[in-house]
């Protein structure tokens, strides 16, 4: 795996210069060689053979025969072939076009695709259309960037990414050059990877690309998406089987009327006609349009409740579900972390009644970060990196009158994962006020009162243990800065002031839709990409994850065989750190089970689930691929 070689072992291997990069012949060659950096569109069906692919039902292959026969033997009878066969094109007509709407989540998946990069060729670092990227390209990345194609990473200056809709993790991954030993990674703790169609949500950095077009995550999802075929829905095959019991009873008949007809001496073809007759009378061919209409009447009143169908069947489909697999981030929860804890004079809700202290620290969170979130026009607009939104979101929220918030910022410490904090310097009445936010063990170290040392660790233990993210905040007031501002000089001889824990919360309604749909008999299971103790402690939180359920990490499920899962699916309630790849294979193995399967979630990963499942369920506020690969998008994100 490229995350277990070291920079030097992968410039080896695609033959680069870190220092300039390829030169335009090498690059020209490996394009020729690899391809452009774009997703293959599946060759497409033309629409006259999609048109003819209507007309293979049992019912109405008899009835275009009864209806050519009847014509053809007494030419008297047009009329009523003609209203046959404007039934039958009708149906034919609308078949096509459903089809031609639903196969766009490729098309969605192009458009996450970033126009350019910029990129070292020939010693020069020049912007180029990503399309023209190829694997060996040294491209260089910053804060806003979306990542053009698969890489590895060969220099960071506090480089975080955004890897939401690719893994389905909340909080921003911060990347490293660092070697990983581990052999059997997942795609969220490859800190020293980038992948395609994420972007950079701080710092900047360097990588060497790996991996381009379909040889990227993004792509095999592509591939997934192409290769998946949508499971017909148990309305589907109910009336497939209705159309060939009828069918195949209505060709009996006619043979047995024929005969009687014959015998009784009457003509072959005065026999055939009432055989034809009967065979016409008995094909339902209003059935095709009763359910239309009454499907598309379920369609309009889902509408009213803010879901949007998108293929009639799965209004019926939705009825007959019995197992619910979800995604975790933006589907069960607000993808949107939040401080809901605090510890300063004792461990509190954030939204019980803030002492002077706790006010102070609070804001002093807030303060110590690059963040911005304001409302625009009646809409609120988050910038930065969602653990430092959280807590200005909170500051705004919970401490009545700032008062620090008026100094000015002067300087900064920028956050690093080798120091694993941040500073910030403001000017303070003719002093200088230092903020420090990080890890709390190592906020600790750098404070000069260690008496605390051991009630912070124990409420630092007890907020990790309920899956919280925990940040601890120091300062001082100094009369001057040193001559040059380093961590050493700065980040020293601190004021303890206290700890914040941040979680993304479960949506408010979800703990009640999931009891009504257990009583309801159909069972809910947690998907996700996040860590597995996270998952646990919202899955804990909703009741999915009840007494005697199990959890299981991707690293264990890729080690069971489809058999094995199959076997042993009813036990397991909670998936983490999941591939897309390891939900096709959960919502395949639930269905195995005889089970009708609903997949709901909202990001790029989710595609092949969703397009796997009985029916896919889309979140109104997801990417452009799930909305288009689902069967069913909810508006307004209410997993109720």
């Amino acid at each position: 795996m490229i995350t277990n070689k070291s920079i030097t072992e992968v410039k080896e291997e695609f033959n680069t210069d870190l220092e300039r990069g390829l030169t335009s012949e090498e690059a020209k060659e490996r394009l020729e060689k690899y391809g452009s950096n774009a997703l293959k569109e599946k060759k497409k069906t033309p629409i006259i053979v999609r048109f003819l692919e209507q007309f293979k039902d049992f019912m109405v292959i008899i009835l275009l025969i009864a209806a050519v026969v009847s014509v053809a033997i007494n030419k008297e009878e047009w009329i009523e072939s003609l209203i046959i066969l404007i039934v039958v094109l009708i149906n034919a007509i609308l078949g096509t076009y459903q089809e031609s709407k639903a196969e766009k989540s490729l098309d969605a998946l192009k458009k996450l695709s970033t126009p350019n990069a910029k990129v070292l060729r020939d010693g020069n670092l020049i912007s180029i259309s990503s399309q023209e990227l190829v694997p060996g390209d040294v491209i260089s990345i910053e804060a806003g960037d979306f990542i053009p194609a698969d890489g590895r990473i060969i220099e960071s200056v506090s480089l975080v990414i955004d890897e939401s809709a690719l893994t389905g993790e909340s909080v921003p991954v911060t990347k490293s050059i660092d070697t990983i030993e581990k052999e059997d990674v997942s795609l969220g703790d490859m800190h020293n990877c980038m992948f395609s169609s994420t972007y950079v949500s701080y710092g900047r950095g360097k990588a060497i690309i790996t991996g381009t077009g379909m040889n990227t995550e993004i792509g095999k999802i592509a591939s997934s998406l192409m290769e998946s075929t949508k499971e017909l829905t148990p309305l589907q095959i109910k009336l497939d089987q209705i159309g060939k019991y009828i069918g195949m009873i209505c060709i009996f008949v006619c043979l047995v009327v024929l005969g009687m007809e014959l015998l009784a001496g009457k003509g072959f073809q005065e026999g055939f006609m009432t055989a034809i007759a009967l065979a016409v009378a008995s094909i339902p061919e209003g059935l095709a349009t009763v359910v239309t209409v009454v499907l598309a009447i379920g369609v309009e009143k889902m509408a009213k409740q803010k879901a949007i169908v998108k293929k009639l069947p799965a209004v019926e489909t939705l009825g007959c579900a019995s197992v619910i697999c979800s995604d975790k981030t933006g589907t069960l929860t607000q993808n949107k972390m939040t401080v809901v804890k605090y510890y300063c004079d004792g461990l509190h809700n954030i939204d019980e009644p803030l002492s002077v202290d706790a006010s102070k620290m609070i804001e002093f969170f807030s303060i110590c970060t690059d963040a911005v979130s304001e409302e625009v026009d009646g809409v609120r607009k988050d910038i930065g990196d969602p653990t430092e939104v959280a807590l200005v979101v909170a500051c705004q929220k919970y401490v009545n009158n700032p008062i620090y918030n008026k100094y000015q910022r002067i300087n900064d410490l920028p956050f690093d994962s080798d120091r694993k904090m941040m500073s910030v310097i403001l000017d303070y009445d003719g002093k200088y006020l230092v903020i420090t936010k990080g890890a709390p063990d190592i906020i600790m170290e750098h404070c000069l009162d260690q008496s605390m040392k051991d009630a912070m660790s124990q409420a630092n233990d007890t907020m990790a243990d309920s899956a919280l993210r925990v940040l601890g905040v120091g300062y001082k007031v100094v009369d001057s800065l040193p001559s040059e501002l380093t961590s050493e000089t700065v980040e020293k001889d601190l004021t303890f002031l206290g700890l914040v824990g941040m979680i993304d919360p479960a949506r408010p309604e979800v703990k009640e839709a999931i009891k009504l749909a257990t009583g309801a008999g159909i069972r809910t299971i947690m998907i996700t990409g996040d860590h597995i103790s996270t998952a646990k402690a919202i899955a804990r939180e909703l009741n999915i994850l009840r007494d005697g359920d199990l959890a299981i990490m991707s690293s264990d499920l890729k080690k069971m065989s489809d058999e094995e899962l199959f076997e042993n699916i009813e036990k397991y309630s909670v998936y983490a750190r999941v591939a897309p790849e390891d939900k096709v294979r959960i919502v395949d193995a639930w269905q195995k089970k005889g089970h009708v399967v609903s997949m709901t979630g909202d990001g790029v990963n989710d595609a092949p689930a969703l397009k796997s499942a009985n029916i896919g369920i889309a979140m109104g506020s997801g990417t452009d691929v799930a909305k288009e690969t689902a069967d069913m998008i909810i508006l307004d994100d209410s997993f109720s």
